[in-house]
C-alpha cells in the first residue's frame, strides 16, 4: 500500500522505503535548525566545600559555553554530508524516573508516550500544545538541564525527545519538535499506520547551511504522511500551515531568548519562573536547583548577545517580537476566523501558541500583551488546548 505525503510538493525528489511500500515524496526545503540551550551554575559554602562548589560551577559555566559554540557550530559527524539517518529504536524504556503523567481516559489513540522535555523550553512548549490539543495520555521525564542523565541513553542531547511504543513492542525515539508533531498528527489521521514505520518518512539528513556551516535536519518534518491518496490534496490551507509553521521555528522561536534575557535581572526573573513552573525544587536537590538558575541566568544572559547578533536584530529587541506578534495576528485577522486553522487551532497556531507559551510569565511577554493585540487570540488557543488535555497524574 502506498503512503502519500499530504500537501503541495516542493523540490527534489527523494526516494523513502518501509514495511508497507515504497513512495516517492519530494522534499520541502531544508530548513535551519536552532534550538534554545539549557544553563548551569551554582552558589558556595564554606572551606573545601566552597572550592569544590566553585570548581562546578566554573566547570558547568564552561560546559555551557562549550556546549553553546559546539551546538551552533554543528555536530562531529557533520562532515558526512548528505548522509541520511533513519530514526533509532529502543529495546525497552530507558531507567528513568516519570515525574508526572497527563492522562486522558478520551484517548483512543492506543500511542504509549514519554516525553523527555525541559519545561519552558519553546520547542517542548510546541509538542505539549500538540498532545494536550490532541488529547493524548503522555509520560513527562523532566530533564536535568545541568547534568541531563535523564537522556544520557541518547545520542542526541537535545530536548525534546518523544519515545512511542511501536507495534512491535520497541520504542522508536522521535526528535526535533516538528517532526514530533508531524508523525503523530500523521497517525492520528489514519490510525491504520505504525508509529515506527511513520518514523522512516523524516529521515535526518547532513548539509552545508547558508553559512558554510555543515549541520543537519529532518527531511519532510512539515508534512504528514498518509496511506490514503484520496487525502492526498494540496491546497493552500496546507501551504500555509506548513509556512506558518517554518516561521515559528526559523524566526519566532529566535527572538525568544535575546528578549528574555535582555538583561541580567530579566534573565535571573526568567530562570526563576522556569524553577517554579518546572518544580525545579520538587525534582532536584537544592544544588542543582541553584546551579540552574543562578549559572542558567548568566549563561543565558551572555549567549542571547550572542544570538542578537547572529539573527541581525537591534539593540531594540522588544520591537522584534512586536512586529512578529503583529505579524501572525495580521495572518490570522486575513482569514476572518478566530484561528489560522478557522474555527478550530491547525498546526501553525499551536505552534507559533508553543512558543510563545514559553515565555508566558516572563516581563517580554507582558510587554507583547501590552504592546499587541496577540492576547486575544493566545487565550484563545490557550482555552482549547486545555478542554482537551487531560488531568496531571
Amino acid at each position: 500500500m502506498a503512503t502519500y505525503r499530504l500537501g503541495a510538493i516542493a523540490r527534489s525528489a527523494v526516494r523513502v522505503s518501509t514495511g508497507v511500500g515504497i513512495i516517492r515524496t519530494q522534499q520541502h526545503n531544508v530548513v535551519r535548525l536552532l534550538a534554545s540551550s539549557a544553563g548551569k551554575q551554582s552558589s558556595s559554602s564554606g572551606g573545601t566545600l566552597r572550592l569544590a562548589l566553585k570548581g562546578v560551577a566554573v566547570g558547568a559555566l564552561l560546559g555551557t559555553g562549550w556546549s553553546g559554540y559546539n551546538y551552533f557550530r554543528g555536530e562531529p559527524t557533520d562532515h558526512m554530508i548528505h548522509e541520511k539517518t533513519g530514526p533509532t529504536y529502543l529495546d525497552r524504556l530507558p531507567d528513568v524516573r516519570i515525574m508526572r503523567k497527563v492522562v486522558n481516559p478520551k484517548d483512543d489513540s492506543g500511542l504509549e508516550l514519554v516525553l523527555f522535555q525541559f519545561q519552558t523550553c519553546p520547542f517542548c512548549c510546541k509538542v505539549r500544545s500538540f498532545l494536550d490539543h490532541s488529547g493524548l495520555s503522555y509520560s513527562v521525564v523532566e530533564v536535568d538541564a545541568v547534568l541531563r542523565q535523564d537522556i544520557k541513553w541518547s545520542s542526541t542531547k537535545k530536548v525534546p525527545i518523544v519515545l512511542a511504543k511501536t507495534r512491535s513492542g520497541k520504542y522508536v525515539q522521535l526528535m526535533d519538535s516538528s517532526m514530533i508533531v508531524s508523525v503523530l498528527a500523521s497517525f492520528l489521521k489514519d490510525k491504520s499506520q505504525d508509529i515506527g514505520e511513520l518514523a522512516k518518512y523524516y529521515p535526518s539528513i547532513s548539509f552545508v547551511n547558508e553559512s558554510g556551516r555543515k549541520t543537519s535536519d529532518i527531511m519532510n518534518k512539515y508534512f504528514l504522511m498518509l496511506q490514503d491518496s484520496k487525502q492526498h490534496k494540496a491546497n493552500d490551507a496546507q501551504d500555509e500551515e506548513r509556512k506558518w509553521r517554518s516561521w515559528a521555528d526559523d524566526h519566532l522561536v529566535h527572538l525568544i531568548s535575546p528578549n528574555v534575557y535582555r538583561t541580567k535581572d530579566e534573565a535571573l526573573e526568567t530562570f526563576e519562573w522556569f524553577s517554579e513552573v518546572g518544580e525545579w525544587d520538587v525534582h532536584f536537590p537544592k544544588w542543582e536547583r541553584d546551579l540552574m538558575v543562578y549559572v542558567g541566568a548568566v549563561a543565558m544572559w551572555a549567549i542571547s548577545k550572542r544570538l542578537k547578533k547572529r539573527h541581525q536584530l537591534s539593540d531594540d529587541v522588544r520591537s522584534h517580537i512586536y512586529d512578529a506578534c503583529d505579524k501572525w495576528i495580521a495572518a490570522v485577522e486575513k482569514n476572518k476566523t478566530p484561528f489560522l486553522g478557522g474555527k478550530k487551532p491547525n498546526l501553525a497556531d499551536l505552534a507559533v501558541f508553543g512558543v510563545l507559551n514559553s515565555m508566558e510569565g516572563c516581563q517580554a511577554f507582558k510587554d507583547c500583551l501590552d504592546n499587541t493585540k496577540i492576547g486575544g487570540w493566545f487565550y484563545a488557543v490557550r482555552k482549547e488546548v486545555m478542554s482537551n488535555r487531560g488531568h496531571v497524574a
